[in-house]
């Protein structure tokens, strides 16, 4: 048991490839065994009035749309990994802006640390997990379309306070959750 308690043998340290990470990988069938903290970091980015959506090129809810979030890499700030999952999901340079909402997804223990960001320049393009990605107006969001509740949830408190400052940070609107 080289690797510490529940991990194999077969799990060995390296980078696998289109990473920049050392990650546990399995020899035997090139399974990833990610290290990372359950927290999702994620934004909605607004440009001219337009929100930023990708559709996901992976699992879960390949095909679906999103807003550009994934999970906070070791050692990393909810509000630099927001800025990284833009960039890796849609290839967009943005601004944080402040604190939207934090939300509890307890049925798969992750955190949602949700913001509101500009982008800094409107050349986006799919990064590696985007299928597609889109800046649309309000009304031309796929709504549904969206890929899990808590981005319905954030859209809808990104509008509640879109054009304010000063707020307190929406948490889950739904305690099924």
């Amino acid at each position: 048991m080289v690797n510490g308690p529940g991990i194999p043998d077969t799990f060995k340290r390296q980078v696998p490839e289109g990473d920049d990470r050392e990650r546990l990988v399995c020899s035997d069938c090139g399974f990833i065994n990610y290290e990372n903290p359950r927290v999702i970091a994620g934004s909605v980015v607004e440009h001219e009035g337009k929100i930023l959506l990708c559709r996901r090129a992976i699992f879960p809810q390949k095909g679906r749309w999103t807003i550009p979030a994934g999970f906070l890499e070791l050692g990393e700030a909810p509000h630099e990994g927001a800025a990284r999952e833009a960039y890796e999901e849609a290839t967009a340079n943005i601004e944080i802006i402040d604190l939207l909402a934090v939300y509890s997804v307890r049925h798969i223990s992750q955190v949602h640390m949700m913001y509101r960001a500009r982008l800094r320049s409107p050349d986006i393009a799919p990064g590696i997990e985007s299928l597609e990605v889109g800046l649309f107006a309000w009304d031309d969001i796929p709504w549904d379309e969206l890929a899990f509740p808590s981005v319905h949830w954030v859209l809808g408190h990104y509008r509640e306070v879109q054009g304010k400052t000063g707020f307190a940070p929406f948490t889950n609107p739904d305690e099924r959750y």
